[in-house]
């Protein structure tokens, strides 16, 4: 690894190599100042952030003054995570602020005010100290760019991040924050988490409060969330959220704390869309899972369950439709100026000029759509929860992915490569990835996905616990 080392933040200050909810601790305890705490932060960020380049926009300054009101005469916040420093991704509007989601077309106006799920988040206590890079538009599986610029992982840097939410998933990795916004609209959680070694959980459609932007969409798609480096942040963060918002349709999930006594019957899914396969890396790190777990007293079976192309057509098709309402109607949605869409990226382009060419088959890819519920039905709601790969392979190196690739190479590798995530966006249902070893060579993390249906996310939780304590995963700069 000498040509492209690791890159991480970890060091004696405030933050150590404390997760989320140990920091938080000390910080109640009065062990750790909320201050120092923010300044740890923002040093880590501003030590790695030029070999990671996963900051879209610092907000350090806001940071200081939240922390140093927050440490006047001991008024700290009461949230489950007050003092904790974390990222926004750059979708959402935090007030003062631009949103630009990664794209080039338009020049973001500051936000007015902070977006619906920003402030479900903040009402945990966080202390936000930047916002996060993210492919135009979150359309990419890979944090990288027209120019040539990327997110690199910071395993090592000659690889990707994975996408959309590549730049939360390098700066939790790398010990900057210890957990991070990110939000899934077809594995844009699950991806990233996998690549960087940590936990990532799409929550059930309508599980946290839909950010403004995804209230638009005509089938919305994206979930909000976090990935964090341990099991138990990700358990914590959705259950101090529950308090500001419970749907009701919903079963509270409550707080998590461990794995159930209870043993599950668990379906093993290793069969991808299409004609690509799973690479030997991330088979082998599913069937560890599912032997760990057998080992633990579940049941693991295998299931035959095959997207079909119309499956993937459909919703390829829904992914250009949002690429040209973005690039057609953009200027309406979004507070920017200069809106020029001949500066999209080349990915984004190629989604827009699918949708003009194939609009008419809508109603063929709404059925499409609608039939991924009665494979859901079929094979995989008689098991407590699936198991399979989070992606077919292993996380590719930085160009393979590139937005600038032919059309023709572009969404084919893409389509192969997200192979097992869109599904449960377009169902609704949770999805967790979990850290299950590393590649035999370039040593890179391999996730693994647990899936479930709707409303039982403390299933997936409690099973995630039980390989995080079977199969631990080293912390990056660790020997």
């Amino acid at each position: 690894m000498t040509d492209n080392p690791s890159v991480h933040a970890y060091r004696a200050d405030a933050l150590g190599d404390l997760d989320g909810t140990a920091l938080a601790q000390a910080i109640r305890r009065h062990q750790v100042d909320v201050r120092e705490v923010a300044e740890a932060a923002i040093a880590r960020a501003e030590a790695v952030n030029p070999s990671l380049n996963a900051l879209a926009w610092p907000t350090y300054e806001q940071a200081r003054r939240w922390s140093a009101h927050q440490a006047v005469g001991g008024r700290l916040s009461q949230g489950a995570f007050a003092g904790v420093p974390t990222l926004l991704k750059d979708t959402v509007d935090l007030s003062g602020h631009p949103t630009q989601l990664g794209s080039r077309i338009f020049r973001s106006r500051l936000a007015r005010s902070d977006d619906p799920f920003v402030r479900q988040l903040l009402a945990q206590g966080f202390n936000v100290i930047g916002k996060s890079r993210l492919p135009e538009f979150g359309f990419n599986g890979t944090t990288e760019y027209q120019d040539g610029s990327a997110t690199v992982n910071p395993w090592h840097t000659g690889y990707s991040a994975g996408g959309s939410s590549g730049g939360s998933a390098a700066m939790v990795a790398a010990g900057v924050v210890p957990l991070a916004h990110g939000n899934d609209g077809g594995g844009s959680i699950r991806i990233p988490a996998s690549a960087c070694g940590l936990v990532g959980l799409k929550v059930s459609r309508n599980r946290l409060v839909n950010a403004q932007l995804s209230r638009s969409l005509p089938l919305n798609l994206i979930t909000e969330g976090v990935l964090s480096r341990t099991v138990r942040d990700t358990a914590r963060f959705i259950a101090a959220a529950e308090r500001t918002h419970h749907h009701r349709a919903l079963p509270a999930v409550g707080l998590v704390e461990g794995p159930w006594a209870k043993r599950q019957r668990i379906g093993l899914w290793l069969n991808p869309p299409g004609d690509v396969a799973v690479d030997d890396d991330t088979r082998a790190a599913v069937m560890r899972a599912a032997h760990l777990l057998t080992q633990s007293g579940h049941t693991v079976e295998p299931i035959e369950a095959k997207l079909t192309q119309a499956h993937i057509d459909g919703f390829l098709l829904y992914w250009g439709m949002l690429s040209f309402s973005v690039g057609h109607f953009g200027r309406l949605l979004f507070a920017g100026t200069d809106w020029d869409v001949k500066r999209y990226e080349g990915l984004s382009q190629a989604l827009m000029q699918r949708f003009t060419r194939r609009w008419y088959q809508l109603p063929a890819a709404a059925v499409a759509l609608h039939q991924f519920a009665q494979l859901n039905q079929r094979c995989f709601a008689p098991y407590d929860a699936v198991l399979s790969p989070v992606t077919t392979h292993v996380s590719p190196p930085l160009g393979h992915l590139h937005p600038g690739l032919a059309p023709e190479v572009l969404i084919p590798r893409l389509v192969g490569y997200v192979g097992f995530t869109p599904l449960q966006n377009v169902l609704g249902t949770p999805a967790i990835a979990v850290p299950m070893g590393m590649t035999r060579s370039d040593p890179r993390p391999i996730g693994v996905q647990l899936a479930a249906q709707a409303g039982r996310e403390a299933t997936l939780l409690s099973l995630a616990y039980e390989l995080e304590a079977q199969a631990p995963l080293r912390r990056l700069g660790l020997a």
